[in-house]
């Protein structure tokens, strides 16, 4: 492995642990983005597929485009079949949970949430709808609910080889495993691993995957991370430098004869994604630039009434005049 997607080395260990294995299934409870800080994204590029459970609804439309071979739930994971409150922390989504306090806790890094009501699957429920049936490892991440998730697999029809489940309280990053490790001790499992943030269990039945973790946790800089590459247009070094440039490219060389729905929801997508809070006059006057306009400038508050006027046109023409054929490059 030459680039980790995972938070904390994860997908490196169990890369260790499945080494040679070109084919397998995995589940992932709280599978957050399908590549950033992803466990089980490795594995997908290697060719294995599995269920994935998450239940932010923006994160798991991504999917579907980046990985079609999951099976993806946009649920919460519980002992019972129901619903729950489900605390949406805004821009940290790896802090959103079912546990109030924790939510609340993200306040620390700037961050507030949003309650919303979720349906609740038993784990069984999922691992049955999803057709699954040997499992290579299971990963759990829900920020606090571990045990809740541990409570609703039937251990003794799905036997995941490896058990992967985050060991330490979001925020404090106290211990938490007391809370649900008695349960999977009685299932059948043994600690062999403590990456210090996730405990790895493996199943008795498959003891001799046991010999393949390392004694300490890899060293950081053995292999790159995901984030440690930038934004792919701007760094050369990054891994899809070339694509998104030529990307970027199209899409700015296309700008001028995209519909307007596609434009409205790209400019949206980008306030949203730089901070730049709700649609208004000021941004409006901000997008459209600074070049000179022969007459009063179109007074708009909206962001479709932005894109019926002159000045945004002329935004876009400019834009896309480096990149269509207008101007020559420099």
């Amino acid at each position: 492995m030459q680039l980790s997607y995972a938070q904390n080395l994860e997908d490196y260990h169990l890369d260790l642990v499945f080494e040679g294995q070109p084919q397998g299934t995995y589940v992932d409870v709280g599978g957050g983005h399908p590549v950033a800080d992803n466990v089980s994204f490795w594995f997908y590029l290697k060719g294995w597929r599995g269920l994935v459970v998450e239940p932010q609804d923006a994160l798991a439309g991504i999917y579907k485009g980046v990985r079609p071979r999951d099976h993806v739930v946009s649920c919460l994971a519980g002992r019972a079949d129901g619903e729950a409150e489900f605390h949406v922390v805004d821009r940290l989504h790896g802090f959103s949970t079912t546990v109030r306090e924790h939510a609340a806790g993200a306040a620390q890094f700037g961050a507030g949430y949003t309650t919303i009501a979720k349906p609740v699957r038993t784990l069984a429920a999922l691992c049955a709808e999803a057709g699954l049936d040997r499992i290579d490892f299971l990963k759990i991440d829900v920020e606090g609910a571990e045990a809740e998730v541990i409570a609703g697999l039937d251990f003794s029809r799905w036997r995941p080889r490896v058990v992967v489940v985050e060991a330490v309280a979001p925020g404090s990053m106290a211990d938490a495993w007391t809370a649900w490790e008695p349960a999977l001790l009685g299932a059948g499992y043994r600690f062999v691993f403590f990456d210090r943030l996730n405990r790895f269990y493996v199943a008795d039945e498959a003891a001799d995957l046991a010999r393949r973790f390392p004694l300490e946790p890899t060293p950081w800089d053995r292999v790159r991370h995901l984030w440690d590459c930038g934004k792919a247009p701007e760094r050369p070094d990054h891994p899809d430098h070339a694509l998104a440039a030529v990307l970027q490219a199209g899409l700015f060389a296309s700008l001028p004869t995209l519909e307007p729905l596609l434009i409205e929801r790209l400019v949206a997508r980008g306030l949203a994604a730089t901070g730049a809070g709700p649609f208004s006059a000021a941004i409006a006057d901000r997008l459209v630039g600074a070049a000179e306009l022969p007459r009063p400038r179109a007074l708009v508050t909206d962001l479709a009434g932005l894109l019926t006027t002159d000045e945004l046109r002329a935004a876009l023409g400019r834009i896309a005049s480096r990149y269509d054929g207008g101007l020559p490059e420099s």
